[in-house]
């Protein structure tokens, strides 16, 4: 017999964690790092690679291969064993 429907059991993986401001505020203080260096890195390219960079679809790019990483991470996850 398990917990009443629409409460966490014992047998609930997500039951105990929780995430903290501390992670909330570290992973926002890496993202802000992340971008603020590119943007600095950006910078000191040669202005033909600008160029690029900010008239192609340079963004949009990263963001679908990014988006392919995570759901090829998520799809190729084994199922916990019950």
């Amino acid at each position: 017999m398990g917990a009443p429907p629409g409460r966490a059991g014992p047998e609930d993986p997500a039951r105990g964690r929780s995430v903290g401001w501390r992670e909330v505020l570290a992973v926002s203080f890496g993202v802000v790092t992340v971008v603020l260096g590119a943007a600095v890195l950006t910078g000191y390219l040669p202005t033909s690679l600008q160029r690029v960079i900010f008239h192609a679809p340079t963004l949009i790019a990263f963001l679908v291969v990014g988006t392919i990483v995570v759901l090829w991470g998520v799809a190729r996850r084994r199922p916990p064993e019950a």
